[in-house]
């Protein structure tokens, strides 16, 4: 079977696990703590991140975006999500990249070092109180990324377009992630809360739906789907 070097609330890691579900793959989920990374992470990947997701042959893939370009060459010849001509699919790249470039430097990052990677860490690694203006700047981007993602959900079915991708899929992970933590104002956004209804009440959600973090439980609307 499979392996996938992970953290829980790594939107990175997110998408991958989302994508393996929707391609119907199973694999079995190695944690890791990506400001500590094991010997195992640095064994496979001498850049250290995750997620490092490890064939049965024990060929690792590293790095988001070849991980999800070899999953879709391996895995989606049944299932596609990176469905139809150049152009579509040039669009769900630009989308899976505003996400997890843009919106992960703007406010996932800031979000999950100062709310959660901090209480890790001890006083000389950078631990201790989040610094709460980083807090307060990330969950002010938060409200004009998710005007954007309310702007694109009006004008198409899905994200990119008429069928599910990796963009609904690079966009679930990192607002999961935030939403979490709490930090989704889901009374400001209906368009987005009704998206996220959708693509949450997949089957494939289901892989995330069960995840905690040792004295973090998550907020009263992340496992529910009528939230």
């Amino acid at each position: 079977m499979p392996k996938l070097l992970h953290f829980t609330l790594d939107p990175y890691s997110r998408r991958v696990r989302l994508s393996l579900a929707e391609y119907g793959e199973v694999c079995q989920l190695s944690d890791e703590r990506p400001w500590a990374p094991s010997p195992a992470v640095y064994e496979l990947n001498p850049a250290a991140l995750l997620p490092v997701f490890v064939e049965d042959s024990g060929l690792p893939i590293c790095g988001i975006e070849s991980l999800g370009e070899y999953l879709e060459e391996t895995r989606g010849a049944e299932k596609s999500l990176l469905p139809g001509n150049a152009l579509a699919r040039a669009e769900i790249r630009r989308l899976v990249a505003w996400f997890d470039v843009k919106f992960y430097t703007d406010v996932t990052e800031p979000l999950l070092t100062e709310k959660v990677i901090r209480r890790f860490l001890d006083s000389t690694q950078g631990g201790g109180a989040p610094d709460m203006t980083r807090v307060r700047q990330a969950r002010a981007n938060l409200k004009s990324h998710l005007d954007y993602l309310a702007y694109l959900v009006e004008e198409r079915s899905w994200l990119a377009g008429e069928q599910l991708s990796l963009a609904d899929l690079a966009a679930a992970a990192h607002i999961s992630a935030i939403d979490y933590l709490g930090d989704m104002p889901w009374d400001e956004h209906a368009v987005v809360q009704s998206w996220y209804q959708r693509i949450k009440s997949r089957p494939s959600f289901k892989v995330l739906l069960l995840d905690t973090l040792p004295a973090m439980p998550p907020s009263s609307t992340y496992a529910d789907l009528d939230f």
